[in-house]
């Protein structure tokens, strides 16, 4: 036991230790110029300076938005139709005192979800409701369907929480022992050093442990701040896998009290789209739309010209269906021109109802671009939700973006080791790995995922829509794919540690999305309303 959890420890420190060598806003950057293979965001905004842009809105629909942040509160969306604070419906569109946006996953007397199932939790549930002590035997072909998928379900559920709880029970004991050996030396954690840890005199083999391993990360300049961060971060991972989003006991729907499952329901929730956890949702509008060259935080790819809609609709736990599919369509029918998904799933019960608000989505020109997904796995249809393929056709959206995450090294670890890719169903990389943003209190951190290489592109495509406000967003889509800069290195397979693969086997583009480059090919398009224009020569620079 305490071999696991001194390795537990070793491995968390390592992960700690690991130095960024690219500077915090690489991601912005040029990789002909500043020599990181960013966006060119900054090299796009320098080259628009003095030309006339629109206001443009971008949906996040996402955990929710901290709409007080220092660098977001100015560039965060106000709906023209509604008074706030009254009570009262002013612009008829059956939310009240949506002020910044709507929240689907909250409840009318202001509470709201925070955690929740996943998606393979609620359909066992449903199923076990039918299925349970019931033979296989005598069901009708349709039913036995259903059973085989109960009992694997079953299956999977177990397995994960079998694998689950004993690490959940381990770190919770290595953070024990870290809060005794705080308590100890008798300082805040920022302000104790390597040598207050090494002069600690202890029995206990468990703090004996963890004094290693602080020496060790001290030694590498890590320090007893970031190990107890980190491990506190995946301590509450772990809590939120066990206690909620695998335990079939737990549900959190009855805090919206709406029927889940009727999805013709659109009036429900509440105003608050910040919520009780808007991290993950505060970063994403960060990277999109943070205020530029203000001295402070973070340069947001959009420029000033964009207006952030928090559509709260992704809990920590699985989006429902329907939630998602409400959450576009209001950010259709408010104004929203591009729409930010970083979220997705296993299992979709109810994608008829996401399709149905996609295709709406692309009837009103609205720009849908999503997440590829951090399990360093190759796409396909049946295993990411939601998904650009309408069901039981070949037809796809002509107005979404898929993306995969990119890092900073240009070399055979450009493409994100967490990164999900096919050439078929992937459309673009873009930086997705330790990306510098605001998260809520004003604050800023750093965080990696298709989560936030997802915004990049949805920031460049608020670029050319504020810039170039004659594109569709179908051209649009066609501009971020056409000019994204093509790369020919041999990659680390993403989820491998030693395959090389050809960058160019990841994405449909095989390319890294460029602001800069987009700019030049819509001016190309400009006017033209079929056709995008084909890629400039002198944009090809990597």
């Amino acid at each position: 036991m305490k071999q696991l959890l001194f390795f537990a420890l070793l491995l968390l420190s390592t992960a700690l230790v690991a130095q960024m060598e690219a500077p915090q806003n690489w991601w912005d950057l040029d990789r002909t110029e500043d020599s990181f293979p960013g966006v060119s965001a900054k090299k796009a905004h320098a080259y628009l300076q003095g030309k006339q842009a629109q206001t443009v809105v971008v949906a996040v629909i996402d955990s929710g938005v901290d709409v007080e942040h220092e660098d977001l509160k100015s560039i965060i969306w106000t709906n023209p139709g509604e008074v706030a604070g009254n009570g009262i419906d002013d612009d008829n569109n059956g939310y009240v005192d949506d002020i910044h946006g709507w929240n689907f996953i909250g409840g009318k007397n202001g509470e709201n979800v925070n955690y929740e199932n996943l998606e393979i939790v609620r359909l066992y549930n449903t199923y076990h409701k039918k299925y349970n002590n019931r033979n296989r035997d005598g069901l009708s072909k349709d039913e036995k369907a259903e059973y085989d998928d109960y009992v694997e379900y079953k299956r999977i559920i177990d397995e994960k929480v079998g694998e689950l709880a004993p690490t959940y029970a381990q770190i919770t004991a290595i953070s024990a022992g870290i809060d005794k050996m705080i308590a100890q030396i008798g300082k805040p954690v920022e302000d104790i050093t390597a040598e207050d840890v090494a002069g600690l005199e202890t029995q206990d083999m468990m703090l004996n442990q963890i004094k290693s391993i602080v020496a060790g990360a001290a030694a590498q300049g890590g320090s007893m701040a970031s190990l107890y961060e980190e491990l506190s971060g995946y301590l509450d991972y772990l809590k939120g896998q066990v206690e909620y989003n695998y335990n079939v006991d737990f549900d959190a729907r009855s805090i919206v009290g709406d029927n889940p499952g009727n999805l013709d329901d659109r009036n429900y929730g509440n105003n608050d789209v910040t919520g009780p956890d808007a991290g993950h949702g505060t970063h994403v509008a960060g990277i999109i739309a943070a205020v530029r060259n203000n001295n402070i935080g973070v340069d947001g790819i959009g420029g000033a010209t964009v207006r952030i809609m928090s559509v709260r609709t992704v809990p920590n736990g699985d989006e429902r269906d329907k939630d998602v599919a409400n959450a576009i369509r209001y950010a259709v029918d408010n104004g929203a021109s591009v729409i930010n998904m970083s979220f997705g799933k296993g299992y979709s019960p109810y994608k008829g109802a996401v399709d149905e608000a996609m295709k709406y989505a692309e009837k009103n020109d609205v720009l849908l671009v999503h997440a590829a997904g951090n399990d360093g796995k190759m796409l396909t249809l049946e295993n990411n939700y939601p998904n650009d393929t309408y069901e039981g056709k070949k037809k796809t959206s002509k107005t979404w973006i898929e993306v995969g995450a990119a890092s900073s090294n240009y070399n055979e670890d450009l493409a994100a080791s967490f990164s999900n890719y096919n050439k078929s169903y992937v459309d673009v990389f873009a930086p997705g790995h330790r990306i510098y943003s605001t998260v809520p209190g004003s604050e800023y951190e750093t965080n990696s995922g298709t989560s936030m290489a997802a915004p990049m592109v949805a920031g460049i495509a608020a670029l050319l829509r504020s810039y170039f406000p004659d594109l569709t967003a179908q051209q649009v889509r066609e501009v971020i794919l056409e000019s994204a800069l093509p790369v020919t290195l041999q990659v680390k397979k993403p989820g491998s540690d030693e395959e090389l693969i050809s960058f160019g086997e990841l994405s449909a583009t095989g390319g890294l999305a460029n602001a800069y480059s987009a700019v030049k090919l819509a001016e190309q398009t400009k006017g033209k309303k079929k056709k995008v224009a084909k890629r400039d020569a002198t944009l090809m620079m990597f």
